[in-house]
Order: structure tokens, then C-alpha cells, then sequence
């Protein structure tokens, strides 16, 4: 009868304490992710395993889910509009790489604070003397950017609004045509537009000025149907991403992916990066 008891009397205590505990371990054992497949160093398709993805914001929020005894896959699944889809049906569970967007908080939790925060600079040729520091300093020039570039909704509606900027297919082409005078300036992020420089041997040629002029942040995004969607889970996560902030991991994880996308660049022609 006593043994009864203090069995009864510990499972009491067991519910009482533990509820929390319980969540953690039985909620949620594995996520699917996704995001875009052509935002290096954050985010890109892994040319060894393309159904996977790999960079920065995929190895960041492994560490996390790994500290937490979760399970990740990090899935290529089309351009960013179909990642986008995946993840809002809740047939993936979560974007690690979304930008924040009033449109998008019908259907998505965004983790706060972000996973990573880009810097997008003004690039321009060494030899300008032109003062091209911030946007009021771009008015009355003609300026190019990737169609792949992620502003945040404020700054992008002050570029359509204000600016004659061209949007080309990739960062190739605008700095291409940068060097050739055809533009005044390039909106790029900065270690993208890093990479890109000096893959097409421009250091000496191209610098970017020295203060962004827009910050967006790249989040985790978690579906509303998504079945790991559940308050622990989010609050684990805002824990993680305010522990990384603090820690500089993510400039380490940017810089590491930095240069294996810089190796798989200059790869040669019979070892096709695809």
C-alpha cells in the first residue's frame, strides 16, 4: 500500500512539474525546411546532393535544432516562390531564410531575432569620385541589382519609388555592366557581391561603400501548418536565434560558406557545378 502510494504520489509530481518536459521530447522529433536555392553564402543548392540544401542559414539552424534533440532535413524544393508554397501548405515545416513580410504573417510564425542579418551595400567603380553613400546620395543615377536581391519591404518601396535601378537575371550582369560604365552603381549584399568580385577578378576595380544602406534579416519561418508548430518549440527557437546573435556564429558561419561557394565557382568546366 505505502509502495502505491509513492508511486501515485510521483506521477502526481511528474504532471504537475513536467508538462514542458513532456512537449520537449515527444512534440516534435523532426523538421522539414527549406528556402531559397539561390542565395549563396546563406542558402544554395548542394551541388554533391541537389535535392539538398546548403550555406550559412541551413548549417546555423542545424546547430540549433541539434541542441534541442530535434531532426532536420534542409530540402531544395524549387525557386523561392514554390519553397515559399511548400512551407505556407505545410507539406515543409519551415523557411530559415524568409525575409519579413506583412504578407506572409497570415500563414507563417517568424522567429525573432532573425538567423542572420544581410547588410545590402552600394557598389561602384574605384575610380568614381561620385559621394554614392545613401539613398538620397543615388537619386539622379542610374543604379542595377540582381532580380534575387531581398530588401526589406521599407527600403525596397523607397528604391521603386525614388531611384532608376534596373534589376538584371544575376549579380554577373550588374556588375559587368558597372565596369563598363552602363550603370553608376550595383545594390548587392555584401558577401555575395564579395564572392562575386573576386571571382571575376574585379577587387582592384569594384569596392562597396561603407555603410549598408539597408539591414533586412533572414528568419526562420515556421508554417501555421506545420504539426511541430507549438509554443515550446517557438520560444526554443527565439531562445537559439538570441544565443547566436550574441555569439558571432553567424559571421563564422557566413564566412566558412563564403568560401566553399567561392571554391565551387571556380571549379573547372569537366566538374560542372549543377
Amino acid at each position: 500500500m505505502v509502495q502505491s502510494n509513492r508511486l501515485l504520489a510521483a506521477l502526481v509530481i511528474g504532471l504537475l512539474a513536467g508538462p514542458g518536459v513532456a512537449m520537449a521530447a515527444g512534440k516534435c522529433e523532426r523538421l522539414i525546411v527549406t528556402g531559397s536555392p539561390d542565395a549563396p553564402p546563406y542558402l544554395w543548392r548542394d551541388p554533391q546532393d541537389p535535392k539538398h540544401l546548403m550555406g550559412a542559414s541551413a548549417d546555423l539552424f542545424k546547430q540549433a535544432a541539434h541542441e534541442l534533440g530535434i531532426k532536420v532535413e534542409v530540402l531544395y524544393a524549387g525557386k523561392r516562390s514554390q519553397a515559399l508554397e511548400e512551407v505556407r501548405s505545410g507539406r515543409m515545416d519551415m523557411l530559415v531564410d524568409a525575409p519579413l513580410s506583412q504578407a506572409e504573417l497570415d500563414a507563417l510564425d517568424y522567429i525573432h531575432p532573425p538567423l542572420i542579418q544581410n547588410e545590402i551595400m552600394v557598389w561602384t567603380r574605384q575610380d568614381q569620385s561620385l559621394p554614392l553613400d545613401t539613398l538620397a546620395d543615388l537619386h539622379g543615377h542610374t543604379g542595377a541589382a540582381s532580380e534575387r536581391i531581398r530588401m526589406t519591404q521599407a527600403f525596397d518601396a523607397a528604391v521603386k519609388a525614388q531611384l532608376t535601378l534596373e534589376r538584371l537575371p544575376n549579380l554577373t550582369e550588374a556588375f559587368q555592366k558597372l565596369m563598363l560604365g552602363q550603370v553608376d552603381y550595383v545594390l548587392a549584399s555584401r558577401y555575395p557581391g564579395m564572392a562575386m568580385v573576386q571571382t571575376l577578378g574585379l577587387t582592384k576595380d569594384l569596392v562597396a561603400r561603407p555603410q549598408p544602406v539597408d539591414q533586412p534579416g533572414l528568419y526562420l519561418a515556421l508554417s501555421f501548418n506545420s504539426a511541430c508548430n507549438d509554443p515550446w518549440l517557438r520560444g526554443q527557437l527565439a531562445k537559439k536565434m538570441t544565443e547566436s546573435a550574441a555569439s558571432g556564429l553567424s559571421g563564422e558561419a557566413i564566412k566558412r560558406n563564403l568560401e566553399t561557394w567561392k571554391a565551387q565557382l571556380l571549379q573547372p568546366a569537366s566538374a560542372p557545378n549543377k
